[in-house]
């Protein structure tokens, strides 16, 4: 619901209005796209319109540049007076002359890489952030640093975590407001207590902090008025050890109009809310928009999309501010879609919601009450504490961080928007699970929809008849998923057009501009250029590289760029779609950047044909059946959400590990001598025992592998082979 931080904590109306840059008229990036959202509303449209529909046919690449990695691209670039400046994997940095590619300066942080275990969703980045001559990045293990823009040098960095011990990362862009600095963090999956720090620009030094959910009470009072009235939504006896959730990974939002940050937050850790909280509760401030005073960071409004959230509902993804006609007056709103499946128009001022309409099948709830600002809950077809459910939609998300853009000139939001549910349990033993630190704590099981006919057939008799009776199951045979571009209206929820993506994995930021035109990648690897009005494609370019990030366009010169980073990786990283341009041609990390009058793009080879996997060894000695099956219950607890285990896969294939792999299993897992990889280290966790049960259960599956690709090759048919996997995160 919307409510205000206190009755004796009136909301401070923005002094900036009269600011230029915050006028109603200049939604809207110019020759520069200051932000890896472009404007100050964050829109990702441009005014720009040299590239046009009677011109599209002559865009071409005017340069590329090789960002020298190999992971997951998910930034947008910033260009400010003819210079671009890149957030690549891990929190690399990057700058370049936006009119040629030539290299200015290039930065690679020193990451602990022990973060790579509580990375769910791969080494991302979702860009950088400019004030002050400085350019800020967020790596991986937490450390935000502010550069030199000329230069690329360090001026200062700050550790942003407050307890190393926890599975903490950072995975989004940094806000600016003003003479600050806003960052969150990610890992709600872990074991982690959510927060977002403000520290000021000019030395790096903490301005104000302010936590999403509050501490174990039995540890004292809470840090803010705001969290001893959350308090009151949790359980006194909640699984406070494991931390709650809440993690700001990526949408923080500055709104000049009102002087406030509002700061998206994320589900809870662990997901079952019978688990996490008892007794029920809203769980406040989990799944919420939360507006903070950007000179105190304390509260002034919050909206939670998603009380008592059992289901990675989060309301992380990216905002857009606007100002729309309500009922005949101007009202200043976000526009918000969140995983949990409905468009959110909320007020800027209040918090109050204005619309929220369903994009999506929605089992959680079956609606919003706009008075009350409540989503109607319908816990007997998403309550799975006693049992299966079917749960739309999946935790996925209907809408994730890759970013939608929106028209204001046709009042039109376009997005890539997912319609897939997810089977959710809890594993037996799971109904009390214990704290590890930095690993997986969910909780739940989660099989998608688009797997769950095909996985249903391995779950227990019980759980498969439990299953085919849920009244969800029909929907699901109907339509396991839907996957989307979608040109929609923000009040209504309506859709004006849409055009099918390649699958369901394919997720894809987009970009609009005045001129009328949508522009956006795909996994496999083409950049489409649309009709705004019609979604019809007016260019077509293959670029044989996965394009996940989000488009941007700028001018210099007089000569308009479109941008695209492209890589693929994210969550669901170990899992490289077939269709995918990263399947076939590999995973190349570039900045395509195109202008009429450019040239077609170089394509990478493609992959050459898989060879059959490598013979396994000896099996370990005094290996039975039963610990082979523990290890493999290791493996899918500890080691699945990385190794998939598939072919191309971002993390290594381990049933295709070599002789030297096999003799250093031990080192590996326990020593860490690929920790400089990307491989962490488990001796906390694991002990030598379990590796060898692990070791013993790789083994086994590489022997069948082996043998089976063997045969396949002897018959001469590909060795492509895929196994069905549970995923829960995405």
């Amino acid at each position: 619901m919307a409510g205000a931080a206190l009755a004796l904590a009136p909301l401070a109306l923005g002094g900036c209005s009269s600011d230029s840059e915050t006028d109603r008229a200049d939604i809207g990036a110019g020759d520069d796209w200051d932000n890896p959202s472009g404007d100050w509303a964050e829109s990702r449209f441009s005014r720009l319109t040299d590239i046009n529909a009677d011109n599209v046919g002559e865009l071409g690449l005017a340069w590329e540049y090789d960002l020298g990695t190999s992971r997951v691209q998910e930034a947008t670039p910033v260009v400010v007076d003819g210079v671009m400046y890149h957030g690549g994997n891990l929190g690399r940095a990057y700058a370049l002359n936006a009119a040629t590619g030539e290299e200015l300066w290039r930065f690679e942080p020193d990451v602990d890489m022990q973060a790579n275990r509580s990375a769910c969703c791969d080494q991302a980045n979702r860009g950088v952030a400019l004030a002050d001559g400085k350019v800020m990045v967020a790596a991986l293990d937490g450390w935000l640093y502010a550069l030199d823009a000329k230069t690329g040098s360090v001026v200062w960095k700050v550790n942003t975590i407050t307890q190393p011990e926890r599975g903490y990362t950072i995975t989004g862009a940094p806000e600016v407001a003003g003479d600050i600095v806003i960052i969150g963090n990610g890992g709600a999956e872990y074991d982690t207590r959510g927060y977002v720090t403000a520290y000021n620009i000019a030395d790096g030094s903490e301005a104000w902090r302010f936590y999403t959910i509050p501490h174990d009470p039995a540890e004292g009072p809470q840090e803010s008025p705001a969290l001893e009235a959350a308090l009151k939504t949790w359980d006194k006896d909640s699984r406070w050890d494991i931390g709650g959730g809440g993690t700001a990974w990526d949408a923080i939002t500055y709104d000049p109009e009102f002087d406030q940050v509002i700061v998206g937050t994320g589900n809870g850790g662990p997901y079952p809310l019978a688990t996490r909280s008892p007794s029920g509760g809203d769980n406040l401030y989990l799944d919420s928009l939360v507006a903070l005073d950007r000179e105190t960071g304390e509260m002034k409004w919050y909206y939670q999309e998603t009380p008592q959230d059992s289901w990675d509902l989060t309301a992380v993804q990216p905002m857009v501010l606007a100002d729309l006609e309500i009922d005949g007056a101007h009202r200043p709103v976000i526009l918000h879609t969140p995983k949990n499946g409905f468009f959110y128009v909320i007020d800027r001022e209040t918090g109050k919601p204005h619309a929220a309409n369903a994009l999506v099948r929605t089992s959680w709830a079956d609606g919003v009450d706009l008075e009350t600002g409540r989503p109607n809950l319908t816990p007997e077809s998403s309550d799975y504490r006693d049992g299966p459910k079917i749960v739309f939609p999946a935790s996925p998300g209907a809408r994730n961080w890759y970013p939608a853009a929106y028209d204001p000139t046709r009042n039109l939001y376009f997005a890539n928007v997912l319609d897939m549910g997810n089977l959710m349990f809890i594993p037996p033993g799971q109904e009390d699970l214990p704290h590890r630190p930095e690993t997986l704590s969910t909780g739940a099981a989660l099989i998608f929809t688009s797997d769950l006919v095909e996985a249903l057939g391995s779950l227990p008799p019980p759980v498969q008849k439990a299953v085919q009776q849920l009244p969800e199951f029909q929907s699901v045979k109907d339509m396991p998923w839907s996957n989307e571009l979608r040109a929609i209206d923000p009040l209504t929820g309506a859709t004006k057009w849409a055009v099918p993506a390649e699958g369901w994995q394919d997720r894809f930021g987009t970009l609009a501009t005045a001129a009328g035109l949508v522009i956006h990648g795909n996994l496999a690897g083409k950049l489409f250029v649309r009709d705004a009005d019609t979604g019809r494609v007016l260019k077509e370019i293959e670029t044989g590289s996965s394009i996940m990030a989000a488009p941007m366009t700028y001018r210099v010169d007089g000569v308009q760029y479109i941008a695209v980073a492209t890589g693929f990786g994210g969550g669901g990283w170990g899992f490289v779609p077939g269709y995918s341009a990263a399947y076939a041609r590999g995973n190349a990390n570039r900045l395509l950047v195109f202008k009429l009058g450019g040239t077609a793009v170089d394509l990478p080879e493609p992959l050459p044909p898989l060879e059959v996997a490598p013979p396994a060894p000896k099996q370990i000695s005094g290996m039975t059946p039963a610990k082979i099956a523990m290890g493999q219950g290791l493996f899918l607890a500890n080691c699945s959400i990385c190794h998939s285990n598939q072919p191309r896969a971002g993390a290594p294939d381990l049933r295709r590990m070599s002789e030297s792999v096999h003799s250093s299993f031990h080192q590996i897992v326990l020593e860490g001598l690929l920790l400089p990889n990307g491989m962490p280290r488990w001796d906390d966790v694991l002990s030598p025992e379990q590796v060898d049960a692990i070791h013993a259960y790789l083994i086994s599956q590489q022997q069948a592998l082996h043998e089976r690709e063997t045969e396949l090759k002897r018959q001469g048919k590909p060795l492509d082979a895929r196994t069905l996997q549970i995923l829960s995160n995405y």
